[in-house]
């Protein structure tokens, strides 16, 4: 009887894997189980640090504005949820980065826009 060898396809897909765990440490890289084991960790992390991330900008956001807020010498707005709550009742949407952003870099423009949501 003919020996019969292993088929391409398997190969082809431990390859793969191994291209996309070439750059872990140890056997994190070298052996099949421990490399489709890590794959699958590492795109998890991936997955939940976007959010994470995401969630992080916007609490940076937040700070900026209600920084933004203190330095107000006429404090029309103690809070930054007094802000965007009156924004938001005067139908102006704008979201936290734009907000942020305008602060920064144009301060007095911000507190312009409190004014006339004030009026």
């Amino acid at each position: 009887m003919t020996r019969i060898k292993r088929g391409y396809i398997a190969r082809k897909r431990r390859t793969k894997i191994r291209l996309f765990t070439s750059s872990f440490r140890g056997a994190h890289s070298r052996l099949t189980r421990t490399i489709t084991q890590q794959k699958i960790k590492a795109l998890v992390s991936a997955n939940r640090d976007r959010d994470r991330k995401k969630r992080g900008f916007r609490g940076l956001w937040i700070h900026r504005i209600n920084a933004i807020i203190g330095k107000n010498k006429k404090k029309q707005y103690n809070r930054y949820s007094n802000l965007l709550y009156n924004m938001y009742k005067g139908q102006l949407l704008l979201n936290r980065k734009t907000v942020a952003q305008m602060g920064i870099l144009k301060g007095n423009c911000l507190f312009m826009i409190a004014n006339e949501i004030i009026t």
